[in-house]
């Protein structure tokens, strides 16, 4: 996660972490459908409203992380080296975001997850808006040259990438070789546009 510099943002990152951490706390407990928001505000000592101008809602409390998420995804197509192909770069931010949710201290809030409805979809719907931030972000660099489909395609592959590694027995291994197949796709798309 991005470190905040001025003061007032770090004490708003506090605040944030806080309220992450006690409603975190609350739904391993208890489960998730069992916590209201009232519940976490004052576990966390902080009123409702202000839980809500950090969190939109109650799934994005177990989410917490997704806009750091989402930012270290596009960064791995704008930040990269002149010289570095696209597909390397994401494998290597997938990898690490995958190595960090299958940590074991993870493993608890991932079965969470599984087990809600209400938490799946909320995933299902982040990972889509995330595709569709890591598309534009390849869409837009001039050196990779793609169509819109294509950058939609092999976002929408990267995002299924986490999700596929995240579950298997040997994650790493599910990321390279799901990876293989993205660059076969993300080559075929150059041969495409040059036919």
């Amino acid at each position: 996660m991005t470190e905040p510099t001025g003061r007032r943002e770090r004490k708003k990152a506090a605040t944030r972490q806080k309220i992450a951490d006690a409603a975190l706390r609350l739904f391993l407990e208890r489960g998730y459908d069992a916590v209201g928001i009232r519940e976490v505000a004052a576990e966390a000592d902080v009123a409702v409203t202000t839980l809500f101008s950090h969190f939109a809602g109650k799934e994005a409390l177990v989410f917490e992380q997704d806009a750091d998420f989402e930012q270290r995804l596009t960064r791995a197509v704008t930040d990269r080296a002149p010289d570095e192909p696209l597909i390397p770069a994401l494998r290597g931010e997938i990898l690490a975001l995958v190595s960090h949710c299958t940590a074991d201290s993870r493993v608890p809030i991932w079965h969470m997850i599984d087990g809600s409805p209400a938490l799946r979809k909320y995933e299902e719907s982040m990972r889509a808006r995330h595709a569709e931030t890591l598309a534009a972000a390849i869409a837009a660099d001039p050196e990779l040259s793609r169509t819109t489909t294509a950058s939609r395609t092999i976002a929408r592959f990267v995002l299924d990438a986490f999700s596929l590694a995240r579950e298997a027995a040997d994650p790493q291994a599910a990321v390279d070789e799901i990876f293989g197949m993205i660059e076969a796709a993300w080559e075929a798309t150059r041969t495409a546009q040059r036919a």
